[in-house]
């Protein structure tokens, strides 16, 4: 499909198993969030998503897997997510303090200082959080 060819990726982790299972959670459906920090799209050129575009997947061998478009956008304080749209990032947290917890696992870890090159970065209440909704469009072909 020519779509698959003319947008601009997304892709949810680093390549391997957590990819591996957004990416399922997000072609089962339970998946129609996602929270990124601020900070990242800043590292990476700087414009933040907009309810309306589209992208598409890739998984962790960087196969297109489905098109995505953004619902909506919101930026908060970490401190201000709520349980809502934890419950639909689809990872199954049973509260908000769990969600933050696995995130901020995430966000300290090793590839994530990586990428941000400062290898003491971290997060509080006030770290500015991107809180992007979507729908899955289609999935790829094959």
């Amino acid at each position: 499909m020519d779509e698959f060819n003319n947008l601009p990726r997304s892709e949810f982790g680093f390549p391997g198993p957590l990819r591996d299972r957004l990416i399922s959670a997000i072609l089962d459906g339970s998946k129609t969030s996602t929270t990124s920090m601020a900070v990242e799209y800043l590292v990476e050129d700087g414009s933040f998503p907009e309810a309306g575009t589209r992208q598409v997947v890739v998984d962790s061998a960087g196969k297109d897997v489905a098109v995505i478009e953004t619902t909506d956008v919101q930026q908060v304080r970490l401190a201000d997510v709520s349980w809502e749209h934890a419950r639909e990032e689809g990872e199954g947290y049973a509260s908000v303090a769990e969600w933050r917890a696995g995130h901020e696992r995430f966000w300290h870890g090793k590839e994530m200082r990586g990428f941000l090159e400062n290898p003491g970065f971290t997060v509080d209440d006030d770290t500015l959080v991107v809180l992007e909704r979507f729908r899955l469009v289609r999935t790829a072909p094959g």
